[in-house]
């Protein structure tokens, strides 16, 4: 063998000689005292060994073309664990498993050493991830950027049924697969004056007096599948310009000696501090300029290697804006622009709007950000000058568009008067980019009808849809291998990176044998979930029972209470009598509270003490089972999801953007129960009508019953709601904790059910009832379930990313080569002019 080949070769030995150096040689360790950790981070460098050559690669050829790049700046990246499939998508897992075979060790033990990397929480964290998966493959020169935060959101530990929040210690062991990269290191302003200095008969602005942090970049290459193109998330990590303060330290101040260490290094503690305090928001607001002003410094100096001029800028770079998290972007970028690059402001202002899009991610007035005017005058005092710029010129312009001129532009303006003033960050983002995309296409038509319909009439053009995807090999072919290959097998494997491809299954739906093999991997992913959740929490499920599964961050729209109801009333069905000859089902709900959302977290310990009551009852619990999932996270996703046949999406109609949930259920052959919501309209579309089980209001029926609408009517009207309430009023599921769901009854009742449960809980019980109905019959079911696995394609993220691409960014794929000799690692390692 080669005696370099080790570190890049692709075949069995070239990985075990790999494995085995870095055990003793990087990680200093032998036989006697090596732990499965040690032994999962020499596997996770030789993993990182084969990407590292093409990510060189890439990145050099990316420069040497001087393609246009895709910057994606978000404040969460949900990328999960990255062995499994960081070796999937370089094509290596045969090589890999004969390896570790060879060893003694499977890769999958080893895998699940890893930790869940804490760079995110929901949907928007996730998609983020998936983009970044679909941009490498599809060769779309990228970066990723984002905040390395120390302690990702928080661990939910389940405690008498109350969500608990500790720290997400992801990094006590380090995180094999970033690399520091010390020599980025970017100063961040916050604070100080702003003072006009008149220079050549212009007025320019110095901001001064300011304190400095500092941020260090940390890489992680995303390999796309084939490992042709190997992209960059590059996230950061805060510093204090000074970390230690000697002098108080030798007077006997130890606290205040690393006071200022302590106070930047907040920046990238946490993700999503607790906001309900004003110490909170302002962290928030500092974490978000931060993690833009550093990345906005990377992406110049690298347009700056260029030599092209200012106004080529947007030929170069499109910058993505996921949510209003980075939308001071904007006046960041016109900062930088008039009082470093000494740009006139319209010069300015037009390479800022053609650089930049935005997308939102809420149909909620509440959920758009707003900070206070006060907040960045203190903080980021040159940035709120620009705002109130912005505003002037843009306000000068939309007059025009109305004839009642008050109210409309006190609707567009970014200023929103009241005590306190307040900044709307989502205007902000509309009026600094060209571009506004929706993630559904119900989403984008009320975002332009409901949300935001004045800016609609103003800027017709910029507004347009981005049904979000879900990438196939994180969520399929990693995620699901027996379903994967029986896929692969029946109709090939292109639709791995063509997910077009996807709907050759649909000719399978009435092919017994299929069926009758699909039912097999279907058991067989039930029989692997239901091991696994009785390994780690000791519950007993039935693998023959219907996997219900509703798994999402808990609030309010998403409706966890109208599944609970529900439950409660089958229940009582079944303690009655009357629930027939009933297919068992075991209920499962996972997913996370803010901190400060203090109903979320009750309706945590509501599901948690209605589980507790029905498990214990012996009466029913052969019948029914509830649990929730504690600290739900990708890597329990892979092993839920695809053990499920219904999946719960039901949102109040217009209140959910898309969700991505519901597309990574569809492609394991899980049959969507939900509302008029979001993506859902178009699964429906896509599937079939008969396909999939819809119940409730749509969107125009929610609007037009708000008016109306009487909680206690609509529950009171109906004896099996009623008695379903009365039992939770009556306290029967908190016997030894009276009044502590007082709460829950308030909202729903006193304060009028905002999201409507009411209103559509006879329908939701009724078309699960038929969804379990429907289940007895398995082929029937099966058959619907290949359907949706064949009607897919649309809600694959690389569909998503094309259309961005091509739609918004105006960026083209350009693959790197592929081979070139690593031997040619010696040219990089000599001194400048002499490789």
């Amino acid at each position: 063998m080669n005696d370099t080949s080790s570190r890049y070769g692709h075949d069995r030995d070239s990985i075990t000689w790999d494995f085995a150096e870095h055990l003793k040689y990087t990680l200093g360790c032998d036989r006697f005292s090596a732990s499965d950790r040690d032994r999962y981070a020499a596997l996770a460098l030789t993993v990182r060994d084969r990407l590292i050559h093409q990510w060189i690669e890439t990145q050099q050829s990316h420069h040497d073309n001087q393609v246009k790049r895709a910057y994606y700046l978000s404040l969460e990246f949900l990328m999960g664990r990255a062995m499994t499939n960081n070796i999937i998508n370089m094509k290596l897992e045969a090589p890999f498993r004969e390896a570790l075979e060879g060893l003694g060790y499977t890769l999958e033990e080893l895998a699940e050493r890893e930790v869940d990397a804490g760079l995110g929480n929901g949907g928007l964290g996730r998609l983020a991830a998936c983009f970044l998966d679909s941009l490498a493959t599809m060769d779309i020169p990228a970066f990723g950027y984002g905040i390395r935060y120390n302690y990702g959101i928080f661990t939910q530990r389940i405690v008498n049924g109350y969500q608990i929040e500790q720290p997400d210690d992801w990094l006590r062991f380090g995180n094999p697969w970033e690399i520091e990269r010390s020599d980025l290191s970017i100063p961040v302003h916050f604070g100080g004056r702003v003072e006009p200095i008149q220079e050549n008969g212009r007025v320019h602005y110095k901001w001064i007096g300011t304190e400095k942090v500092i941020g260090i970049a940390y890489d992680t290459p995303i390999v796309g599948y084939g490992g042709s193109t190997v992209n960059t998330l590059r996230l950061w990590s805060a510093r204090a310009a000074e970390a230690f303060n000697l002098h108080e330290f030798n007077e006997g101040d130890y606290v205040e000696a690393v006071k200022e260490k302590v106070l930047a290094e907040n920046l990238s503690q946490v993700l999503y501090p607790n906001d309900t305090l004003y110490l909170g928001k302002e962290l928030r607001l500092k974490q978000q300029y931060f993690f833009v002003a550093c990345s906005l410094h990377d992406i110049i100096r690298r347009f700056k290697k260029s030599g092209a001029a200012w106004e080529k800028f947007p030929d170069h770079a499109a910058i993505q804006l996921n949510d209003t998290h980075p939308s001071l972007a904007v006046p960041e970028l016109m900062r930088i622009l008039l009082d470093k690059e000494n740009l006139e402001w319209d010069t300015a202002w037009d390479i800022v709007v053609r650089t930049m899009g935005y997308t939102n991610h809420t149909l909620m007035p509440e959920a758009l950000e707003k900070w206070p005017v006060s907040m960045l005058e203190t903080h980021l005092p040159r940035h709120l000058q620009i705002i109130y710029e912005i505003n002037h010129r843009f306000l000068q312009e939309a007059v025009v568009h109305f004839t009642d001129h008050t109210e409309n532009i006190r609707d567009v303006s970014i200023i929103e008067e009241g005590s306190p003033r307040q900044i709307r960050m989502a205007n902000l983002s509309i009026i600094g980019t060209h571009s506004t995309n929706g993630v559904a296409r119900l989403h984008t038509d009320l975002l332009k009808s409901r949300l935001f319909p004045k800016f609609a009439a103003i800027f017709p053009e910029r507004f347009n849809n981005k049904t979000n995807g879900i990438t196939q090999r994180r969520w399929l072919l990693s995620a699901n291998p027996p379903l994967a290959e029986l896929i692969s097998t029946t109709i090939g494997p292109e639709w791995i990176t063509d997910f077009t491809k996807i709907t050759a299954l649909k000719q399978y739906a009435d092919d017994d044998s299929f069926l009758e093999a699909f039912d097999g991997v279907k058991r067989q992913a039930k029989v692997s979930a239901s091991n696994y959740l009785k390994s780690h929490f000791g519950w007993r499920i039935d693998p023959d029972s219907i996997f219900d599964v509703q798994v999402k961050r808990i609030h309010e729209y998403k409706r966890q209470l109208l599944n609970a109801l529900n439950i409660i009333m089958l229940y009582n069905r079944i303690r009655e009598g009357r629930a027939g000859d009933m297919q068992p089902v075991t209920f499962l709900f996972g997913g996370k509270a803010a901190p400060g959302y203090v109903l979320a977290k009750l309706i945590i310990k509501f599901i948690n003490n209605i589980a507790s009551t029905i498990n214990a009852d012996k009466a029913v619990r052969d019948l029914i089972k509830v649990h929730f999932l504690p600290n739900y996270r990708v890597s329990m996703a892979e092993k839920i999801i695809p053990a499920t046949n219904i999946s719960e999406q039901i949102s109040t109609a217009g209140t959910e953007a898309s969700g991505t949930g519901n597309m990574k259920f569809m492609c394991n052959g899980a049959l969507t129960l939900g509302t008029l919501d979001g993506a859902n309209i178009e699964i429906m579309e896509e599937a079939g009508k008969e396909n999939i089980f819809i119940f409730g209001n749509t969107a125009e029926e929610i609007e037009q019953l708000r008016g109306s609408y009487d909680p206690y009517d609509w529950c009171f009207k109906d004896s099996e709601i009623r008695h379903a309430i009365d039992l939770v009023l009556a306290g029967y599921f908190n016997i030894s904790e009276p009044g502590i769901f007082e709460p829950l009854r308030r909202s729903l009742f006193d304060e009028g059910d905002r999201y409507m449960h009411f209103a559509d809980l006879r329908a939701y019980s009724d078309a699960h009832a038929l969804a379990v109905k429907t289940y007895r019959d398995r082929k029937s079911w099966n058959r619907m379930a290949v359907m949706n696995i064949g009607s897919s394609a649309k809600f694959s993220s690389d569909r998503t990313i094309a259309q961005y691409a091509e739609e918004i960014w105006q960026v083209k794929p350009s693959r790197p080569s592929v081979g070139r000799q690593p031997a040619l690692s010696l040219e990089d390692a000599a001194a400048p002019g002499k490789g």
